[in-house]
């Protein structure tokens, strides 16, 4: 009988019962801050069991979703060495809240095996707590087992209490005998035995009495009842299975793993271990975050990290070296999905969170395994038994190695970890940071104040390579150059939290975008910046609520605006490297600026590039973009970066260790920007704009992706537009637009012959008003034209004249306009600059000149008429 057939016939046969089905709860139990995850099907209903809450029904039947990995109920270290042991399990269970009680519990219980499981009654043994007669005869009766197989244990193993204090009572367990084989072959082996043998399926709980702290027990007036089965402990019966990991709970699981890694399961009993760690932490890891958790350095996103890292080490055993475990995921998400749909909703997230995860985790975990390598084995050879925990602790700070994977590690050398040591040693670290940095309030300046909290130890880390969101903690907020305890709505602050996904503004790269939320707060991130080494500072807005030090929170960045920002990134590198082959190997970059809407990227050239060449350059990008082509990031050495042919940029500064970007057979260049994962991923690039910015350096602006598609259009739409508007096919309208053009010079040419025509006719019209001043002809008018018309006007009517003065006025939109031209015969005698300088304030205006030919403006057109008058009485008085 399949899993999924199980899970349905146990919630159909209680559905025909009475009972509720109820869906299961989410792993991160809701509002119940004792318990750090579901580990139970009980957890959802403990405030109904307490009679704090009420619900509709009083008889409900759950498949919920468990986990045990941290905390009290830690099965962690197990997994992976035992055939029953996971960190996620599914546990089946009816309840009676002040219905049913022992008599209808245990009549279900055994007709739901016996009948609708049809599990042989020979092979089924029961146990109950040691003074509990009622229970012992309901089940003698309702299953007429003799009474040796009706076992009577102690309150160790039979006795269920919530806490200290509150609900508690006896308990009773059905068995499954799975045979001699699956036994220790002890004589004494019976019920009880830790080994396989009598395999325990089904606990049925009788909330019976309430302990006071004295521990004095009083008969509950609402007695209830809790029961739990492993789905897939039932279903290693139901399917003749003597492992859990051999059910087709797991079986499809186990398969890709094997087809990942080569390794086939059976083959060596190291590489069993291996991969069932892996199939039961994919099941895991899947479903955690499909409840909302993010892996982080606190809590449940600690717990959760810790998983992924294991998983990552079992991977790193059988051969993988690089991300794999979200690839499992996805039979994980196909397997289960359909019992799951939140899985499956998920889906995207599942696979980004843990491959970001993974990828973080390969680039140190190679180092911290060779540094964990080489202290075994000197300690081995001082025949030492004990790992330092200062040791443990380097482990952890530098390559971020959990404790209890390093114990895993070196186990099957015997080895153990100084884990009182490694916690001591977390202690102080905390502590000296905490009261290091605590109260570094009123600096002068921001920087002054980022350069003391680095000091006093205070750091983040980016985690946003291979993680768009993430669950972390809030270490410092600073308002206003100073670091305050709390803000709150409306505040706009600056929050430094211990890991975040969102990259600071460095390498032309703009910072990330995004919101920081968390109980009872959210916070709008605008920018992200990086003022010393190892901070990184969100530039904030407190939207709601107020947020304070120490706050848990989620970090997400704006995941749009972040792949907008890779594809561009990418794009440069692969530009950069096409200027290089297509204009020659002297093109450098000069700086560059990369944004979600578009980038810029300025190079050292001497020239402008052309048409042609932008175009080829164009192309060839666009070629590698289709190819597909699989982009890498490597942190490795300086030396062994250069010696791979990586192009470091002019006048950058390098450490020891650098991060190397390929565009497979394009670039390879040392960068910290986030990239795309394929060239495919940019979808285009559309070269905008080429231009110089100083001498010998040119720029490139571009856009990619949905921005190039908007170009692509807009300009589609502007081409489309007038082809309607010239009555043209598109592939004739540039030289349709080129007619147009060369007709217009040549009616600009006509008109401009018109025009003088008609001037030299004014200026004909105008000769007749010339008037003797003295010796000197003097032609003063008022006409219409600009200052360019006036200029020719007054050109003509000198030549006209001969020998005198032209003055000509006009009004050009609500300003005076004069003119003063001097027949060179008379410049010695006149200056028309002169002239000018008496008629401008007429005008009120200023102007000036040269002695054949000056000009003015003026804010008073209505007195043009008066200063011609004035032109008369100034030249009579020269």
């Amino acid at each position: 009988m399949k899993s999924s057939e199980i899970r349905k016939r146990f919630l159909d046969y209680f559905a025909k019962k009475g009972h509720s089905i109820v869906p299961s709860s989410a792993l991160v139990p809701k509002g119940d801050p004792t318990l750090l995850f579901t580990n139970a099907g009980m957890v959802q209903f403990k405030g109904v069991f307490l009679g704090e809450e009420k619900r509709d029904y009083t008889r409900a039947v759950t498949c919920q979703k468990c986990m045990r990995a941290g905390g009290k109920h830690n099965d962690l270290e197990n997994v992976g060495r035992t055939a029953r042991h996971h960190t996620f399990f599914e546990m089946l269970g009816n309840f009676s809240f002040g219905d049913y009680f022992k008599k209808e519990a245990i009549e279900f219980a055994w007709e739901f095996l016996t009948k609708e499981m049809k599990l042989p009654k020979e092979r089924l043994w029961v146990t109950v707590f040691e003074t509990d007669d009622e229970a012992a005869a309901i089940w003698k009766k309702a299953s007429n087992l003799p009474d040796e197989r009706i076992v009577r244990l102690g309150e160790k193993d039979n006795f269920w209490s919530m806490g200290d204090t509150g609900p508690c009572g006896p308990c009773s367990e059905i068995l499954f005998d799975q045979g001699e084989k699956a036994g220790c072959g002890r004589p004494e082996c019976a019920v009880g035995c830790d080994c396989d043998r009598y395999l325990e399926i089904w606990n049925l709980v009788f909330m019976q009495y309430d302990r006071d702290a004295s521990g004095k027990l009083t008969a509950l007036p609402r007695q209830s009842i809790d029961t739990g089965m492993g789905l897939e402990r039932l279903s290693s019966v139901m399917q003749g299975k003597l492992t859990n990991y051999d059910t087709d709970l797991f079986t499809p699981i186990i398969g890709r793993i094997e087809e990942l890694s080569s390794v086939k399961y059976g083959s060596d009993e190291e590489s069993d271990v291996s991969i069932k760690a892996i199939a039961d932490h994919a099941r895991a890891i899947t479903f955690l975050m499909a409840d909302g958790v993010l892996p982080s350095n606190e809590g449940k996103g600690y717990v959760l990290r810790r998983i992924i890292r294991r998983a990552a080490r079992h991977g790193k055993f059988l051969g993988m070296k690089e991300p794999f475990l979200y690839r499992v995921n996805e039979t994980v998400i196909a397997s289960m999905g359909e019992a799951y749909p939140e899985i499956t909703r998920a889906k995207d997230l599942i696979a980004r969170a843990t491959r970001g995860e993974e990828e973080r985790f390969f680039e140190t975990l190679e180092r911290g395994l060779t540094m964990l390598d080489a202290e075994v084995a000197s300690l081995k050879e001082k025949k030492e038994t004990v790992i330092p925990g200062s040791f443990a602790f380097k482990l952890y700070d530098t390559f971020g190695f959990p404790v209890d994977l390093t114990a895993d590690i070196i186990r099957k050398d015997g080895l153990i970890v100084d884990e009182e040591g490694f916690n001591r040693l977390m202690d102080e670290q905390r502590k000296m940071a905490r009261a290091s940095w605590k109260g570094l309030a009123g600096r002068e300046s921001s920087q002054e104040l980022y350069k003391s909290l680095a000091s006093a130890g205070l750091k983040s880390s980016f985690v946003g390579y291979h993680m768009d969101a993430v669950s972390s903690r809030v270490l410092c907020i600073i308002k206003n150059g100073q670091a305050i305890d709390t803000a709150s709505i409306g505040d706009e602050v600056e929050v430094i939290a211990e890991e975040t996904p969102f990259y600071a503004e460095s390498g032309g790269q703009t910072g990330d975008t995004g919101a920081i939320v968390g109980k009872g707060f959210s916070l709008k991130v605008t920018d992200t910046r990086r003022p010393v080494a190892d901070l990184i500072v969100h530039v904030c807005k407190v939207e709601e609520g107020s947020v304070s030090v120490d706050d848990d929170a989620e970090l997400a960045i704006d995941v749009e605006a972040r792949n907008a920002t890779r594809r561009n990134h990418t794009a440069t590198h692969i530009l950069h490297a096409i200027l290089r082959k297509t204009v020659g190997e002297h093109v450098r970059q000069a700086g560059s600026l990369v944004s979600p809407k578009s980038f810029r990227f300025d190079f050292s050239h001497f020239e402008q590039l052309g048409t042609e060449t932008i175009k080829k350059i164009e192309a060839e990008a666009n070629r590698a973009i289709l190819s597909n082509k699989d982009v890498s990031t490597d942190v490795i050495s300086y030396q062994e970066a250069v010696d791979r042919g990586a192009m470091a940029l002019f006048g950058e500064k390098y450490g020891e260790v650098v991060r190397m970007v390929q565009v497979e057979g394009v670039s390879a260049e040392l960068c910290g920007g986030t990239h795309v994962k394929r060239t495919g991923d940019i979808g285009l690039v559309k070269i905008t704009g080429e231009g110089s910015v100083a001498a010998g350096v040119r720029r490139i602006e571009a856009v990619t992706g949905e921005a190039a598609l908007e170009y692509v259009t807009q300009a589609e739409d502007a081409l489309r537009e007038a082809s309607q508007l010239l009555k043209a096919p598109r592939a004739e309208v540039a030289d349709k637009i080129r007619k147009l053009f060369d007709d217009a010079k040549e009616l600009e040419r006509e008109i401009e012959k018109l025009k003088s025509k008609e001037k030299a006719g004014a200026a004909g019209e105008l000769i007749d008003s010339v008037k003797k001043v003295g010796d000197v002809s003097v032609l003063a008018a008022k006409v219409s034209g600009d200052a360019k018309e006036l200029r020719e006007m007054a050109d003509a009517l000198r030549l006209k004249l001969g020998s005198g003065i032209v003055v000509l006025a006009a009004e050009l939109e609500g300003k005076a306009l004069i003119l003063a031209a001097v027949t060179r015969d008379l410049t010695d005698r006149y200056s028309a600059g002169e002239i000018i300088k008496k008629l401008a304030p007429v005008i009120g205006g200023k102007g000036g000149g040269k002695s054949d030919m000056a000009q003015a403006g003026g804010s008073e057109p209505a007195n043009i008429n008066k200063a011609i008058e004035e032109l008369y009485k100034i030249i009579q008085a020269i």
